[in-house]
């Protein structure tokens, strides 16, 4: 945990987080401003 509030919890992301930070860094919409979606690969990085 690096942050706790009462509404509000921040931690690190791990390997469990993978598919989930996948949809959003390769959703075309959501990317827009990168001019790209991003690949697996960059999205491990």
């Amino acid at each position: 945990m690096i942050l706790e509030t009462e509404r509000f919890y921040l931690r690190e992301m791990n390997k469990t987080d993978f598919y989930d930070l996948c949809k959003i860094l390769q959703d075309e919409q959501t990317m827009v401003a990168y001019e790209d979606a991003f690949t697996d690969i960059a999205v491990q990085n």
